[in-house]
């Protein structure tokens, strides 16, 4: 997509099939990547985000990414220009979408592009960003490591969250002695790999929550022995039920 001069806000709607992936790219406006339906997982050499319908991913101006698709996804993005997205973060995140953000959202891709020149596209340019700027972050980023062991053992433990391996041998498998890992995880990603892996695994189950897995299936499939700890997991890490997270 070219974006060119003239215009504050372009917008982009598109339906993409489960498993698509968008591969590596950026962009010379900032981007907020919204869906409709789906999760999408938007991957830097950083960080990885989550947006389930309910939420949005910021992406400032150059941040090299790729998305994946997580189910049918009716993607829809807005991109700003430099000048209006000034007031927003310098770095990416994930925004909870409140009713009249969502709502904005889509009257500006029915618009599909705002020229700031008239006034009524304007007024809708500044109040976007200042719903933006007021928009609560939501901790659905997983940070990456760079070591390629570390990142080894991240994708292992990302694919297969209720893999009940130790992880002494999921280790081995990535390359590296579980005390190198040990070691690496929170020198590189901030987080021991232990709480890496917790929070990988309720990552997992937000995206399994937004495609309609029933709390206990879900609990399940992230490596939860029962729902009761994996309601207390989530409540910690989110600050509400897993129920209330998807509405």
């Amino acid at each position: 997509m070219s974006l060119g001069d003239g215009f504050s806000v372009r917008s982009a709607a598109t339906t993409y099939p489960d498993g698509w992936r968008l591969d590596r790219h950026d962009h010379p406006w900032g981007q907020l990547a919204f869906c409709n339906s789906g999760v999408m997982r938007v991957v830097s050499d950083a960080a990885a985000w989550l947006a389930p319908p309910t939420r949005a991913i910021w992406l400032p101006a150059g941040v090299a990414h790729a998305i994946v698709m997580k189910g049918e996804v009716a993607s829809r993005f807005l991109y700003i220009a430099p000048e209006l997205a000034a007031p927003l973060p310098c770095e990416p995140r994930v925004l909870e979408v409140v009713p009249l953000l969502r709502e904005l959202i889509l009257h500006i891709l029915r618009i599909r592009m705002l020229d700031p020149t008239r006034p009524d596209h304007d007024r809708l340019g500044g109040l976007l960003i200042d719903l933006l700027v007021e928009a609560r972050p939501q901790d659905l980023a997983l940070p990456l490591p760079r070591d390629r062991r570390a990142l080894a053992l991240a994708e292992r433990l990302q694919s297969a969250p209720a893999d009940p391996a130790p992880l002494a041998q999921a280790a081995r498998h990535a390359g590296a002695s579980l005390r190198t890992l040990q070691r690496l995880f929170p020198a590189e990603t901030g987080l021991t790999l232990e709480a890496w892996r917790q929070k990988a695994r309720l990552i997992a189950a937000v995206s399994a929550l937004s495609a309609g897995a029933p709390v206990a299936v879900t609990a399940a499939d992230c490596g939860y022995e029962s729902p009761s700890a994996f309601i207390t997991a989530f409540k910690r890490q989110f600050g509400v039920t897993p129920g209330r997270f998807r509405t």
